[in-house]
Protein backbone atom coordinates (compact mmCIF):
# COMPACT_ATOMS: atom_id res chain seq x y z
CA UNK A 1 0.00 0.00 0.00
CA UNK A 2 1.26 3.66 -1.04
CA UNK A 3 1.26 6.51 1.23
CA UNK A 4 -0.48 7.65 -2.24
CA UNK A 5 -3.38 5.90 -0.67
CA UNK A 6 -4.51 9.27 2.19
CA UNK A 7 -4.52 11.23 -0.61
CA UNK A 8 -8.32 12.68 -2.31
CA UNK A 9 -7.55 10.72 -5.40
CA UNK A 10 -10.22 8.35 -4.76
CA UNK A 11 -12.14 7.15 -7.84
CA UNK A 12 -14.35 4.29 -7.75
CA UNK A 13 -14.07 1.41 -10.11
CA UNK A 14 -17.43 0.73 -12.00
CA UNK A 15 -18.90 -3.08 -11.08
CA UNK A 16 -16.20 -3.98 -8.41
CA UNK A 17 -17.45 -0.68 -6.42
CA UNK A 18 -13.90 -0.81 -4.62
CA UNK A 19 -11.68 2.69 -4.52
CA UNK A 20 -8.28 2.61 -5.30
CA UNK A 21 -5.29 5.52 -5.57
CA UNK A 22 -2.91 5.96 -8.31
CA UNK A 23 -0.07 8.10 -8.84
CA UNK A 24 -0.39 9.38 -12.28
CA UNK A 25 -3.68 11.05 -11.59
CA UNK A 26 -4.13 11.99 -15.42
CA UNK A 27 -4.43 8.57 -16.38
CA UNK A 28 -6.74 8.28 -13.81
CA UNK A 29 -9.11 10.56 -14.64
CA UNK A 30 -9.09 9.71 -18.19
CA UNK A 31 -9.55 5.78 -18.00
CA UNK A 32 -12.88 5.25 -19.31
CA UNK A 33 -13.39 2.33 -17.06
CA UNK A 34 -13.47 5.12 -13.81
CA UNK A 35 -15.48 6.78 -12.59
CA UNK A 36 -14.34 10.31 -11.01
CA UNK A 37 -15.99 11.66 -7.83
CA UNK A 38 -17.42 14.50 -10.27
CA UNK A 39 -19.28 11.73 -12.06
CA UNK A 40 -20.49 10.18 -9.20
CA UNK A 41 -21.62 13.98 -7.58
CA UNK A 42 -24.04 14.70 -10.91
CA UNK A 43 -25.54 11.04 -10.24
CA UNK A 44 -27.64 10.25 -7.35
CA UNK A 45 -27.44 6.08 -7.63
CA UNK A 46 -24.23 6.16 -7.73
CA UNK A 47 -23.86 8.41 -4.65
CA UNK A 48 -26.30 5.99 -3.00
CA UNK A 49 -24.24 2.98 -4.17
CA UNK A 50 -21.03 4.02 -2.60
CA UNK A 51 -22.57 4.88 0.67
CA UNK A 52 -23.91 1.76 0.46
CA UNK A 53 -20.58 0.21 -0.10
CA UNK A 54 -19.72 2.69 2.95
CA UNK A 55 -22.13 0.94 5.23
CA UNK A 56 -20.52 -2.47 4.23
CA UNK A 57 -17.26 -1.50 4.61
CA UNK A 58 -17.39 -0.26 7.89
CA UNK A 59 -18.35 -4.07 8.83
CA UNK A 60 -15.27 -5.50 6.95
CA UNK A 61 -17.25 -7.36 5.17
CA UNK A 62 -15.12 -9.37 3.54
CA UNK A 63 -13.96 -13.30 4.82
CA UNK A 64 -10.66 -12.10 5.33
CA UNK A 65 -10.88 -8.60 6.23
CA UNK A 66 -13.53 -10.01 8.57
CA UNK A 67 -11.75 -12.86 10.16
CA UNK A 68 -8.66 -10.52 11.06
CA UNK A 69 -10.34 -7.31 11.86
CA UNK A 70 -12.95 -9.56 14.24
CA UNK A 71 -12.87 -12.94 14.55
CA UNK A 72 -9.14 -13.46 15.10
CA UNK A 73 -9.03 -10.36 17.72
CA UNK A 74 -11.81 -9.05 19.40
CA UNK A 75 -14.46 -12.61 19.09
CA UNK A 76 -11.68 -13.83 21.28
CA UNK A 77 -10.72 -11.70 23.37
CA UNK A 78 -14.23 -11.02 24.87
CA UNK A 79 -14.02 -14.86 24.46
CA UNK A 80 -17.62 -15.42 22.44
CA UNK A 81 -15.50 -17.59 20.62
CA UNK A 82 -12.29 -19.73 20.80
CA UNK A 83 -9.86 -20.55 18.47
CA UNK A 84 -9.84 -24.63 17.58
CA UNK A 85 -6.78 -24.73 15.36
CA UNK A 86 -2.99 -24.95 15.92
CA UNK A 87 -1.84 -22.81 12.94
CA UNK A 88 -2.84 -19.60 14.56
CA UNK A 89 -1.56 -17.49 17.69
CA UNK A 90 -4.72 -15.24 17.82
CA UNK A 91 -6.12 -17.10 20.78
CA UNK A 92 -2.87 -16.66 23.17
CA UNK A 93 -3.08 -12.93 23.36
CA UNK A 94 -1.47 -12.47 20.01
CA UNK A 95 -2.13 -10.62 17.29
CA UNK A 96 0.35 -10.83 14.50
CA UNK A 97 1.91 -7.73 11.89
CA UNK A 98 -0.35 -9.13 9.12
CA UNK A 99 -3.94 -9.36 10.50
CA UNK A 100 -2.90 -5.82 11.84
CA UNK A 101 -2.34 -4.78 8.13
CA UNK A 102 -5.19 -6.49 6.69
CA UNK A 103 -7.20 -4.65 9.28
CA UNK A 104 -5.90 -1.25 8.73
CA UNK A 105 -5.63 -1.47 5.15
CA UNK A 106 -8.87 -2.63 4.57
CA UNK A 107 -10.43 0.69 6.80
CA UNK A 108 -8.39 3.01 4.76
CA UNK A 109 -9.34 1.43 1.35
CA UNK A 110 -12.54 0.45 1.55
CA UNK A 111 -14.52 1.95 4.10
CA UNK A 112 -12.67 5.71 4.95
CA UNK A 113 -12.39 6.52 1.25
CA UNK A 114 -16.25 5.88 0.67
CA UNK A 115 -16.94 7.77 3.25
CA UNK A 116 -14.81 11.03 2.33
CA UNK A 117 -16.18 10.82 -1.16
CA UNK A 118 -19.69 10.91 -0.32
CA UNK A 119 -19.24 13.63 3.04
CA UNK A 120 -17.17 15.90 0.46
CA UNK A 121 -19.68 15.65 -2.82
CA UNK A 122 -22.91 16.32 -0.32
CA UNK A 123 -21.70 19.22 1.50
CA UNK A 124 -20.85 20.82 -1.73
CA UNK A 125 -24.14 20.03 -3.32
CA UNK A 126 -25.80 21.39 -0.14
CA UNK A 127 -27.46 17.97 0.80
CA UNK A 128 -27.87 18.26 4.22
CA UNK A 129 -30.03 14.94 4.84
CA UNK A 130 -27.07 13.11 2.99
CA UNK A 131 -24.30 14.83 4.82
CA UNK A 132 -25.52 14.22 7.96
CA UNK A 133 -26.45 10.39 7.30
CA UNK A 134 -23.08 9.90 6.24
CA UNK A 135 -21.27 12.02 9.38
CA UNK A 136 -23.21 9.43 11.50
CA UNK A 137 -21.32 6.44 9.53
CA UNK A 138 -18.06 8.24 9.81
CA UNK A 139 -18.18 8.15 13.45
CA UNK A 140 -19.72 4.91 14.02
CA UNK A 141 -16.97 3.59 11.47
CA UNK A 142 -13.60 5.37 12.74
CA UNK A 143 -14.94 5.06 16.52
CA UNK A 144 -14.63 1.19 15.88
CA UNK A 145 -11.03 1.90 14.36
CA UNK A 146 -9.68 3.85 17.45
CA UNK A 147 -11.07 1.40 20.12
CA UNK A 148 -8.39 -1.28 18.24
CA UNK A 149 -5.99 1.19 17.53
CA UNK A 150 -5.84 4.31 20.08
CA UNK A 151 -4.37 7.24 17.81
CA UNK A 152 -5.44 6.81 14.28
CA UNK A 153 -5.31 8.55 11.08
CA UNK A 154 -8.36 10.38 11.34
CA UNK A 155 -9.18 14.56 10.44
CA UNK A 156 -5.84 13.77 8.06
CA UNK A 157 -7.15 11.47 6.02
CA UNK A 158 -7.22 12.41 1.99
CA UNK A 159 -5.33 15.56 3.16
CA UNK A 160 -2.80 15.08 -0.09
CA UNK A 161 0.47 14.61 1.38
CA UNK A 162 2.77 11.84 1.88
CA UNK A 163 3.18 12.26 5.13
CA UNK A 164 -0.65 11.72 7.16
CA UNK A 165 -0.63 12.94 11.46
CA UNK A 166 -2.59 10.65 13.78
CA UNK A 167 -5.22 12.09 16.19
CA UNK A 168 -5.62 11.44 19.67
CA UNK A 169 -8.05 9.20 20.42
CA UNK A 170 -9.58 12.01 22.65
CA UNK A 171 -9.67 14.70 19.83
CA UNK A 172 -11.00 11.88 18.03
CA UNK A 173 -13.79 11.54 20.76
CA UNK A 174 -14.37 15.15 21.00
CA UNK A 175 -14.36 15.52 17.29
CA UNK A 176 -17.10 13.01 17.49
CA UNK A 177 -20.03 14.30 19.55
CA UNK A 178 -19.04 17.31 17.25
CA UNK A 179 -20.15 15.91 14.00
CA UNK A 180 -23.13 13.94 16.02
CA UNK A 181 -24.36 17.52 17.34
CA UNK A 182 -23.85 18.40 13.34
CA UNK A 183 -26.24 15.49 12.26
CA UNK A 184 -28.61 15.84 14.32
CA UNK A 185 -29.36 19.58 14.36
CA UNK A 186 -29.49 19.08 10.35
CA UNK A 187 -31.63 16.09 10.90
CA UNK A 188 -34.42 17.61 13.15
CA UNK A 189 -33.97 21.32 11.15
CA UNK A 190 -35.41 18.45 8.10
CA UNK A 191 -38.02 16.09 9.35
CA UNK A 192 -39.20 13.56 6.85
CA UNK A 193 -35.66 13.97 5.51
CA UNK A 194 -35.23 11.28 3.05
CA UNK A 195 -31.99 10.07 1.03
CA UNK A 196 -30.23 7.28 -1.18
CA UNK A 197 -33.28 5.50 -0.96
CA UNK A 198 -32.41 1.66 -0.90
CA UNK A 199 -29.27 2.01 -1.24
CA UNK A 200 -29.35 3.27 2.31
CA UNK A 201 -29.08 -0.43 3.24
CA UNK A 202 -29.53 0.79 7.11
CA UNK A 203 -32.59 2.03 7.21
CA UNK A 204 -33.56 2.56 3.75
CA UNK A 205 -33.27 6.65 3.31
CA UNK A 206 -35.20 7.71 6.08
CA UNK A 207 -33.49 10.63 8.29
CA UNK A 208 -35.98 9.94 11.51
CA UNK A 209 -34.54 6.49 12.10
CA UNK A 210 -31.28 7.99 11.24
CA UNK A 211 -31.53 10.68 14.13
CA UNK A 212 -31.97 8.02 16.49
CA UNK A 213 -29.24 6.09 15.15
CA UNK A 214 -27.34 9.40 15.86
CA UNK A 215 -28.39 9.41 19.24
CA UNK A 216 -27.96 5.90 20.43
CA UNK A 217 -24.84 6.05 18.99
CA UNK A 218 -23.72 9.34 21.29
CA UNK A 219 -25.07 6.87 24.37
CA UNK A 220 -22.60 4.33 23.61
CA UNK A 221 -19.89 6.72 22.52
CA UNK A 222 -20.41 8.79 25.98
CA UNK A 223 -20.55 5.76 27.90
CA UNK A 224 -16.96 4.34 26.29
CA UNK A 225 -15.46 7.14 28.02
CA UNK A 226 -16.85 7.92 31.44
CA UNK A 227 -14.11 6.71 33.22
CA UNK A 228 -11.88 8.77 31.37
CA UNK A 229 -14.22 12.37 31.41
CA UNK A 230 -17.56 11.56 33.53
CA UNK A 231 -18.54 14.94 32.88
CA UNK A 232 -18.97 14.54 29.19
CA UNK A 233 -19.81 11.16 29.55
CA UNK A 234 -22.81 12.23 31.20
CA UNK A 235 -23.92 15.38 29.27
CA UNK A 236 -23.59 14.16 26.46
CA UNK A 237 -25.67 10.92 27.54
CA UNK A 238 -28.49 12.67 28.76
CA UNK A 239 -28.30 14.86 25.99
CA UNK A 240 -28.55 11.79 23.87
CA UNK A 241 -31.87 10.58 25.79
CA UNK A 242 -33.34 13.93 25.50
CA UNK A 243 -33.20 13.57 21.58
CA UNK A 244 -34.63 9.93 21.74
CA UNK A 245 -32.45 6.53 21.32
CA UNK A 246 -33.74 3.58 19.90
CA UNK A 247 -36.32 1.39 22.59
CA UNK A 248 -37.88 -0.96 19.59
CA UNK A 249 -36.44 -3.89 17.92
CA UNK A 250 -38.21 -1.96 15.03
CA UNK A 251 -35.43 0.71 15.41
CA UNK A 252 -32.87 -1.57 15.42
CA UNK A 253 -29.67 -1.02 12.64
CA UNK A 254 -29.76 -4.05 10.78
CA UNK A 255 -27.41 -4.01 7.62
CA UNK A 256 -29.23 -7.25 5.35
CA UNK A 257 -27.20 -10.14 3.82
CA UNK A 258 -28.31 -12.46 1.55
CA UNK A 259 -26.98 -15.74 -0.66
CA UNK A 260 -25.19 -12.82 -2.90
CA UNK A 261 -23.96 -10.56 0.21
CA UNK A 262 -23.38 -13.23 2.83
CA UNK A 263 -22.83 -12.85 6.21
CA UNK A 264 -19.02 -13.61 6.69
CA UNK A 265 -19.88 -15.48 9.55
CA UNK A 266 -21.65 -18.11 7.23
CA UNK A 267 -18.05 -18.39 5.30
CA UNK A 268 -15.81 -18.84 7.97
CA UNK A 269 -17.89 -20.76 9.98
CA UNK A 270 -16.83 -23.44 6.61
CA UNK A 271 -13.42 -22.81 7.60
CA UNK A 272 -14.07 -24.90 10.88
CA UNK A 273 -11.55 -22.20 13.13
CA UNK A 274 -13.33 -21.51 16.14
CA UNK A 275 -15.65 -22.79 18.35
CA UNK A 276 -18.24 -21.62 21.53
CA UNK A 277 -15.88 -20.44 23.99
CA UNK A 278 -16.18 -22.22 27.91
CA UNK A 279 -17.30 -18.68 29.14
CA UNK A 280 -20.18 -18.79 26.96
CA UNK A 281 -21.08 -22.65 27.90
CA UNK A 282 -21.12 -21.70 31.48
CA UNK A 283 -22.96 -18.36 30.99
CA UNK A 284 -25.80 -20.05 28.70
CA UNK A 285 -26.20 -23.65 30.37
CA UNK A 286 -26.30 -21.76 33.77
CA UNK A 287 -29.11 -19.06 32.87
CA UNK A 288 -31.16 -21.80 30.81
CA UNK A 289 -30.96 -19.18 28.18
CA UNK A 290 -33.30 -19.53 25.29
CA UNK A 291 -30.92 -18.10 22.93
CA UNK A 292 -28.55 -20.73 22.99
CA UNK A 293 -30.08 -22.84 19.83
CA UNK A 294 -29.66 -19.64 17.81
CA UNK A 295 -26.37 -18.57 19.14
CA UNK A 296 -24.64 -21.89 18.83
CA UNK A 297 -25.34 -25.43 17.16
CA UNK A 298 -25.01 -28.45 19.01
CA UNK A 299 -21.58 -30.19 18.88
CA UNK A 300 -21.28 -32.58 15.62
CA UNK A 301 -20.16 -35.19 18.21
CA UNK A 302 -23.12 -34.89 20.45
CA UNK A 303 -23.04 -34.34 24.67
CA UNK A 304 -19.69 -35.60 25.08
CA UNK A 305 -19.47 -34.54 28.51
CA UNK A 306 -23.08 -36.08 29.73
CA UNK A 307 -24.41 -33.32 31.80
CA UNK A 308 -27.75 -33.01 29.17
CA UNK A 309 -26.53 -29.67 27.52
CA UNK A 310 -25.79 -29.92 23.94
CA UNK A 311 -23.72 -27.06 23.39
CA UNK A 312 -20.21 -27.28 24.46
CA UNK A 313 -17.52 -24.86 24.38
CA UNK A 314 -13.79 -24.85 24.36
CA UNK A 315 -11.67 -22.90 27.08
CA UNK A 316 -9.45 -20.09 25.36
CA UNK A 317 -5.67 -20.56 24.83
CA UNK A 318 -5.34 -23.72 24.12
CA UNK A 319 -1.33 -24.83 23.05
CA UNK A 320 -0.46 -25.63 19.74
CA UNK A 321 0.10 -29.72 20.90
CA UNK A 322 -3.45 -30.05 21.91
CA UNK A 323 -4.83 -28.62 19.50
CA UNK A 324 -2.69 -30.40 16.85
CA UNK A 325 -3.60 -33.91 18.60
CA UNK A 326 -5.84 -33.56 21.10
CA UNK A 327 -8.44 -30.87 20.14
CA UNK A 328 -11.11 -32.48 18.36
CA UNK A 329 -13.11 -29.06 16.67
CA UNK A 330 -16.68 -31.76 15.67
CA UNK A 331 -17.01 -31.98 19.83
CA UNK A 332 -17.69 -27.97 20.39
CA UNK A 333 -20.09 -25.84 18.97
CA UNK A 334 -20.24 -24.27 15.76
CA UNK A 335 -22.35 -21.30 15.23
CA UNK A 336 -26.05 -21.44 14.86
CA UNK A 337 -28.51 -20.98 11.82
CA UNK A 338 -28.32 -17.09 11.94
CA UNK A 339 -24.56 -16.91 11.22
CA UNK A 340 -24.59 -19.85 8.89
CA UNK A 341 -24.84 -19.59 4.65
CA UNK A 342 -28.23 -21.13 3.65
CA UNK A 343 -26.04 -23.89 1.92
CA UNK A 344 -25.76 -25.26 5.69
CA UNK A 345 -29.33 -25.01 6.86
CA UNK A 346 -28.76 -20.90 8.35
CA UNK A 347 -30.49 -17.71 7.47
CA UNK A 348 -27.90 -15.19 6.33
CA UNK A 349 -28.66 -13.17 8.89
CA UNK A 350 -27.95 -9.41 9.01
CA UNK A 351 -25.55 -7.72 10.54
CA UNK A 352 -26.32 -6.15 13.60
CA UNK A 353 -24.69 -2.50 14.23
CA UNK A 354 -26.87 -1.87 17.03
CA UNK A 355 -29.79 -2.60 18.92
CA UNK A 356 -32.29 -1.73 21.13
CA UNK A 357 -31.45 -4.38 23.93
CA UNK A 358 -27.79 -2.70 23.68
CA UNK A 359 -29.30 0.67 24.09
CA UNK A 360 -31.08 -0.41 27.34
CA UNK A 361 -28.31 -1.63 28.92
CA UNK A 362 -26.38 1.14 28.38
CA UNK A 363 -29.34 3.22 29.78
CA UNK A 364 -28.90 0.79 32.83
CA UNK A 365 -25.55 2.03 33.35
CA UNK A 366 -25.75 5.26 33.28
CA UNK A 367 -28.76 5.51 35.63
CA UNK A 368 -26.48 3.48 38.04
CA UNK A 369 -24.20 6.32 38.16
CA UNK A 370 -27.19 8.96 39.26
CA UNK A 371 -27.44 10.08 35.52
CA UNK A 372 -30.98 10.61 34.11
CA UNK A 373 -31.70 7.95 31.89
CA UNK A 374 -35.18 7.78 31.91
CA UNK A 375 -35.91 5.13 33.89
CA UNK A 376 -34.53 3.22 36.89
CA UNK A 377 -31.60 0.37 36.66
CA UNK A 378 -33.70 -2.33 37.23
CA UNK A 379 -36.26 -0.74 34.56
CA UNK A 380 -33.72 -0.37 31.85
CA UNK A 381 -31.53 -3.67 32.25
CA UNK A 382 -35.17 -5.86 32.40
CA UNK A 383 -36.15 -3.87 29.29
CA UNK A 384 -32.65 -5.22 27.56
CA UNK A 385 -33.15 -8.57 28.44
CA UNK A 386 -36.91 -8.87 27.19
CA UNK A 387 -35.61 -6.67 23.79
CA UNK A 388 -32.87 -9.37 23.31
CA UNK A 389 -34.77 -12.60 23.76
CA UNK A 390 -38.23 -11.43 21.62
CA UNK A 391 -35.09 -10.35 18.69
CA UNK A 392 -32.92 -13.45 19.05
CA UNK A 393 -35.03 -16.34 20.76
CA UNK A 394 -38.13 -17.97 20.05
CA UNK A 395 -39.57 -17.63 23.76
CA UNK A 396 -42.92 -16.54 24.53
CA UNK A 397 -44.04 -13.38 26.93
CA UNK A 398 -44.36 -15.95 29.87
CA UNK A 399 -40.73 -17.40 29.35
CA UNK A 400 -39.09 -14.47 28.81
CA UNK A 401 -40.65 -13.16 32.63
CA UNK A 402 -39.67 -15.93 34.20
CA UNK A 403 -35.90 -15.61 32.63
CA UNK A 404 -36.27 -12.08 33.73
CA UNK A 405 -36.95 -13.39 37.78
CA UNK A 406 -34.38 -16.17 37.36
CA UNK A 407 -32.37 -17.15 40.06
CA UNK A 408 -30.01 -19.46 38.03
CA UNK A 409 -26.72 -18.46 38.00
CA UNK A 410 -23.36 -19.29 35.72
CA UNK A 411 -22.23 -23.16 35.96
CA UNK A 412 -18.94 -25.27 35.53
CA UNK A 413 -18.48 -25.35 31.52
CA UNK A 414 -17.44 -29.29 32.72
CA UNK A 415 -16.55 -31.49 35.64
CA UNK A 416 -14.40 -30.24 37.58
CA UNK A 417 -14.49 -26.45 36.40
CA UNK A 418 -15.38 -23.37 38.14
CA UNK A 419 -18.43 -21.37 36.98
CA UNK A 420 -17.91 -17.91 35.32
CA UNK A 421 -19.73 -15.98 37.94
CA UNK A 422 -22.16 -16.42 40.79
CA UNK A 423 -24.58 -13.69 39.37
CA UNK A 424 -28.06 -14.06 39.29
CA UNK A 425 -30.18 -13.27 36.24
CA UNK A 426 -32.79 -11.44 38.71
CA UNK A 427 -31.62 -8.08 39.62
CA UNK A 428 -29.63 -7.66 42.54
CA UNK A 429 -29.93 -5.19 45.60
CA UNK A 430 -26.39 -4.39 45.78
CA UNK A 431 -24.78 -1.81 43.36
CA UNK A 432 -21.19 -3.94 42.31
CA UNK A 433 -23.56 -6.78 41.91
CA UNK A 434 -25.98 -4.79 39.93
CA UNK A 435 -22.87 -3.48 37.38
CA UNK A 436 -21.88 -7.01 36.18
CA UNK A 437 -25.46 -8.16 35.57
CA UNK A 438 -25.46 -5.15 33.47
CA UNK A 439 -22.62 -5.83 31.89
CA UNK A 440 -22.95 -9.79 31.49
CA UNK A 441 -26.80 -9.79 30.07
CA UNK A 442 -25.48 -7.04 27.68
CA UNK A 443 -22.44 -9.39 26.85
CA UNK A 444 -25.47 -12.05 26.25
CA UNK A 445 -27.34 -9.62 24.14
CA UNK A 446 -25.30 -7.87 22.05
CA UNK A 447 -23.09 -11.48 20.60
CA UNK A 448 -21.87 -12.03 18.33
CA UNK A 449 -20.31 -7.88 18.17
CA UNK A 450 -17.13 -8.48 19.58
CA UNK A 451 -15.91 -4.98 18.77
CA UNK A 452 -18.47 -3.81 21.58
CA UNK A 453 -18.08 -6.55 23.75
CA UNK A 454 -14.17 -6.17 23.71
CA UNK A 455 -14.48 -2.36 24.56
CA UNK A 456 -16.88 -2.83 27.17
CA UNK A 457 -14.24 -5.77 28.78
CA UNK A 458 -11.50 -3.34 28.43
CA UNK A 459 -13.56 -0.10 30.04
CA UNK A 460 -15.41 -2.10 32.93
CA UNK A 461 -13.59 -5.17 33.92
CA UNK A 462 -16.97 -7.51 32.89
CA UNK A 463 -18.34 -10.03 32.26
CA UNK A 464 -15.81 -12.18 34.31
CA UNK A 465 -13.81 -14.22 32.10
CA UNK A 466 -11.65 -17.61 32.32
CA UNK A 467 -7.81 -17.08 32.24
CA UNK A 468 -6.54 -18.50 29.04
CA UNK A 469 -5.05 -21.61 29.40
CA UNK A 470 -1.36 -20.10 27.77
CA UNK A 471 0.07 -16.94 26.14
CA UNK A 472 2.11 -16.04 23.59
CA UNK A 473 2.38 -12.51 24.07
CA UNK A 474 5.00 -11.56 26.60
CA UNK A 475 3.09 -8.42 27.21
CA UNK A 476 0.05 -9.96 28.01
CA UNK A 477 -0.74 -12.70 30.45
CA UNK A 478 -3.08 -15.29 30.77
CA UNK A 479 -5.04 -13.74 33.51
CA UNK A 480 -4.73 -10.27 31.59
CA UNK A 481 -6.87 -8.52 28.59
CA UNK A 482 -5.59 -7.22 25.38
CA UNK A 483 -5.47 -3.44 25.34
CA UNK A 484 -5.03 -2.68 21.91
CA UNK A 485 -3.78 -3.49 18.53
CA UNK A 486 -0.47 -2.87 17.53
CA UNK A 487 -0.06 -0.24 14.47
CA UNK A 488 1.15 -2.55 10.79
CA UNK A 489 4.62 -2.09 10.32
CA UNK A 490 3.31 -0.75 7.00
CA UNK A 491 2.99 2.34 8.73
CA UNK A 492 6.55 2.68 9.50
CA UNK A 493 7.39 2.08 6.17
CA UNK A 494 4.76 4.10 4.20
CA UNK A 495 3.79 6.93 6.54
CA UNK A 496 7.46 7.06 8.50
CA UNK A 497 6.67 10.56 9.36
CA UNK A 498 3.52 10.01 11.10
CA UNK A 499 4.01 7.11 12.41
CA UNK A 500 6.64 8.22 14.31
CA UNK A 501 4.94 11.37 15.60
CA UNK A 502 1.81 9.33 16.73
CA UNK A 503 4.18 7.22 18.79
CA UNK A 504 5.04 10.24 20.95
CA UNK A 505 2.05 10.95 21.98
CA UNK A 506 1.08 10.84 25.52
CA UNK A 507 -1.08 8.55 24.62
CA UNK A 508 0.65 5.95 23.29
CA UNK A 509 3.01 6.67 26.78
CA UNK A 510 2.98 2.80 27.37
CA UNK A 511 4.56 1.92 23.37
CA UNK A 512 2.87 0.57 20.60
CA UNK A 513 1.93 -2.67 22.70
CA UNK A 514 -0.93 -4.45 23.43
CA UNK A 515 -0.60 -3.77 27.19
CA UNK A 516 -0.90 0.04 26.07
CA UNK A 517 -4.61 1.40 26.81
CA UNK A 518 -6.08 3.33 25.07
CA UNK A 519 -7.18 6.77 26.40
CA UNK A 520 -10.84 5.79 27.81
CA UNK A 521 -9.68 2.74 29.38
CA UNK A 522 -9.16 3.97 32.72
CA UNK A 523 -10.54 1.88 35.16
Amino acid sequence: MKSILYKSCVSLVLGAMVFGCTDDFTELNTNEKMLTLPAIAQDELLLGQVFAQAEYGSMFDSPFYYQYAQNWSSDLYSQYFALSVSYAEADRNDFTDGWSNETWTSFYTECAPHIKAVEDITEENGNVVGNAMVKILKVLAYSRMTDYYGPIIYSQFGNGELSVSYDTQQAMYTDFFEELDIAVAALKANPGGQMFGSNDRLFGGSGAKWLKFANSLRLRLAMHIRYADEAKARAEAEKAIQDGVFTDNSDNAILPLDRIRRHTYGILTGWGEFRMSAAMESVLKGYEDPRAPSYFNPAASGDTDGDGFPYEGLLNGQSVADLSSVINPSEYSNLGPAYQSEVNGGTEGPYEMMSAAEVYFLRAEGALQGWNMGGTVQEMYEAGIRASLQSKSGADDAAITAYVNSSNTPVPYEAGAEALSDIPVAFSADPETQFEQVMTQKWIAIYPNGWEAWADLRRTGYPKLYDRLYSDNPDIGVSEIMRRINYPTLEADTNPQGYAEALTLPELAGGDKNSTKVWWDKR
